[in-house]
């Protein structure tokens, strides 16, 4: 049986301080064929901390010495609320006679100091791309020995390797990606409205439509300044103190047409009608959207100014308890169909090249909608600014008084 310790509505919520990432990865969007499977290309970084490279331990540790499909006990997976199949869990504890407890966390940044901590007794843990350098730098994960996961031939080209915050594939294998960006109530705002920023940030638009009081930013430093940031033209990577500045005087300006800083249930709201147009992730807004009595009534978009795409990996805990338990579990979700399966359900976009033949069609085109009609050069990872961090979170609660 699985176990569920502790269990949290998170909903996916992503708090995505970066690190330097400058992910040229070809066309964005999931699911129809091949070219639409890879992520668009970020941004060229911005600032001194451009130059900066991702993170690594000066020795790379040691690796578990485990052969295919090896177990060495239960398994202990630490992960993202509502973002891993059940019935893959069952299958899992069924086929190697294990059992599975899981774990759930709210943001990058619960999840690192427990595993930093050491001791945590966790052996797979899912961390975002900026999160992987962090722990790599911190010795917190343990290289992968691919002779126990064959299946991480399975990965799209992209995804194998080249990977900024994980160059040679050494340290993670890709989960799942998404974007970050609107979803909207087409219902109550029609087909002819901007697949803009302007939808919040603009009192103009949000007159017209009569969005005041019903829109939601996730409450959430990077992302939420971010949004402001590209609205204004800018990286949301900058390190100039202006634009910052410039952002957080729109966001204090746009708090009072505000219905909440949500990072919990924004998806939940623009399905009942709470707020029209929200700031969320893309397979939560698939999720709520494809389950609704009618998909048609609503949009996922990332707005035309662009914004946030993020990559999701599984990773083996430095100390894990279990570490080949831990490379059979990866191995077994980087399976074909299990990856389908895993994309299948929670509506973010595979990294598996194996898995694209078998998500479902009904799937498929929520999945194309991730990045799709952005400008890649508009489209960008959130990195770590180095020392210029702060500001963003300063900026962020000085916005929202």
């Amino acid at each position: 049986m699985t176990t569920t310790r502790v269990s949290t509505r998170a909903l996916l919520t992503r708090r995505r301080l970066a690190v330097p990432l400058v992910l040229a990865l070809g066309l964005a969007a999931c699911g129809g064929d091949d070219d639409a499977d890879e992520p668009a290309a970020a941004d060229e970084p911005a600032g001194d901390a451009a130059d900066e490279p991702a993170g690594e331990p000066a020795d790379m540790g040691d690796t578990a010495e485990c052969a295919a499909d090896e177990v060495d006990g239960d398994l202990a997976l630490y992960n993202w609320s509502e973002y891993m199949d059940p019935d893959l869990i069952s299958a899992f504890e069924e086929q190697y006679g294990v059992t599975v407890t899981e774990d759930f966390y709210d943001s990058n940044e619960a999840m690192q100091p427990i595993i930093a901590a050491g001791g945590s007794g966790y052996d797979v843990i899912v961390p975002s791309d900026y999160m992987v350098s962090i722990l790599i730098e911190g010795g917190d994960i343990m290289p992968l020995n691919k002779d126990a996961i064959p299946n991480y031939s399975n990965l799209l080209p992209e995804f194998e390797s080249g990977l900024p915050y994980d160059p040679d594939g050494a340290y993670v294998a890709p989960y799942q990606w998404g974007s970050t960006g609107l979803g909207v109530n087409l219902g109550a705002l029609g087909d002819d409205f901007p697949r803009s920023w302007g939808l919040i940030f603009d009192p103009d638009i949000r007159a017209e439509y009569g969005l005041d009081g019903k829109v939601s930013l996730l409450n959430d430093p990077r992302e939420t300044m971010g949004a402001a940031l590209k609205y204004l033209g800018y990286s949301l990577n900058t390190t100039d103190e202006a634009e910052l500045q410039e952002a957080q005087d729109l966001l204090r300006d746009t708090v009072g047409a505000l219905a909440a800083f949500d990072s919990d249930s924004y998806d939940e709201n623009i399905g009942n009608e709470t707020t029209l147009v929200g700031h969320g992730y893309s397979g939560n807004f698939f999720a709520q959207f494809i389950d609704s009595d009618n998909p048609d009534n609503w949009d996922y978009f990332m707005p035309e100014e662009g914004g946030t795409q993020w990559v999701d990996n599984m990773a083996v805990v430095a100390d894990a308890p279990h570490p080949c338990t831990a490379h059979a579990f990866i191995n077994f979700i980087l399976d074909g169909d299990n990856g389908a399966a895993l994309s299948n359900w929670n509506y973010y976009a595979s990294p598996n090249e194996a898995s694209q033949p078998m998500i479902d069609e009904a799937v498929k085109p929520f999945l194309d909608k991730a990045t799709a009609g952005v400008d890649p050069e508009k489209i960008e990872f959130i990195r770590d600014t180095g020392d210029f961090e702060i500001n963003f979170s300063d900026a962020f609660t000085a916005a929202r008084g």
